[in-house]
């Protein structure tokens, strides 16, 4: 708890760092410590008086609770009082430290590391300027602002240029305002998961004509042969949501195989991912597309 105030008589520093410091036992390290990290991250402290050590790290973890001014709360928990408590979360020797986020334990270290060394570890817990931008953004937009949530993702990839939740919300608005060559050279940049993977088909979708679809439907009646135009059309369709006639046309173009194969295999994906893993077309068709490649 904290230690000293001003020589100037002043209780800033005090008063400061007992908002951000608290004692917690077991019958509130639920609320106090798990409910409270979705909030904010919590840095719980379990510790016992005749800790040696303790003595080191304690007034080194309020100290910086109080400087970063509600980036992270100290909980601290005396595990003579709370043993049950300490060894619910492994605590074999003290102090040791567990930060919260989300309402779980995300890390963790024991003993009295370096002032250096915990403010490193700190870093790692707390929201940086992006991440309180991106979350920001993501408020404005369930909010109705659009505008404010575009201003504030981008903000926020100015600051991390390879922020993976701001990448991904400005990538999605900007499919939503049909700037998908913009949305693409974003996801491009982020490592390939379902999520980028899906907004990827997503955009590439809306890169494409709709309007052309009825002269392509003109050239395949004349060439109903042309696999590069059933293809075309293909795509256009699966961007005009008309999904079945879409997959129909692109597992021909699989079938008829040749160099646009592939292409046409690719564009089939891209309406599996936009509609879903689950979807009944999905299903169907992911098995006769098998069948057509093996």
């Amino acid at each position: 708890m904290p230690r000293r105030v001003n020589l100037d008589g002043t209780v800033s520093w005090l008063i400061m760092t007992m908002t951000f410091v608290k004692d917690v036992d077991t019958a509130a390290f639920q609320r106090e410590v798990v409910e409270r990290s979705k909030e904010v991250p919590v840095v719980v402290d379990f510790w016992a008086a005749w800790c040696g050590p303790c003595k080191v790290l304690g007034p080194l973890l309020e100290k910086l609770a109080g400087e970063f001014e509600g980036g992270f709360e100290l909980a601290k928990v005396d595990v003579d009082s709370n043993q049950a408590l300490a060894g619910q979360f492994g605590v074999q020797g003290i102090p040791t430290v567990v930060g919260f986020k989300n309402g779980l334990p995300v890390s963790q270290f024991t003993g009295a590391l370096p002032e250096q060394n915990v403010r490193q570890w700190l870093r790692e817990i707390i929201p940086s300027e992006a991440d309180l931008l991106a979350a920001a953004a993501g408020n404005l937009l369930d909010e109705g602002d659009a505008e404010a949530a575009e201003r504030s993702y981008r903000q926020a990839l100015a600051v991390d240029p390879r922020h993976v939740e701001a990448t991904i919300g400005l990538a999605s608005m900007l499919i939503d305002f049909e700037k998908n060559e913009e949305a693409l050279d974003l996801l491009n940049s982020l490592p390939p998961t379902q999520e980028v993977e899906r907004l990827q088909a997503a955009a590439r979708m809306g890169t494409v004509d709709t309007e052309a679809i009825p002269e392509l439907q003109a050239r395949m009646a004349v060439d109903p042969e042309n696999v590069a135009v059933r293809i075309e059309l293909g795509k256009a369709l699966a961007a005009d949501q008309q999904f079945e006639a879409s997959l129909d046309l692109l597992l021909a173009a699989v079938s008829q195989g040749g160099e646009t194969r592939d292409a046409a295999r690719q564009a089939m994906l891209d309406v599996f991912e936009v509609i879903g893993p689950e979807h009944e077309l999905t299903l169907a068709y992911r098995r006769r597309l098998a069948n057509a490649l093996f």
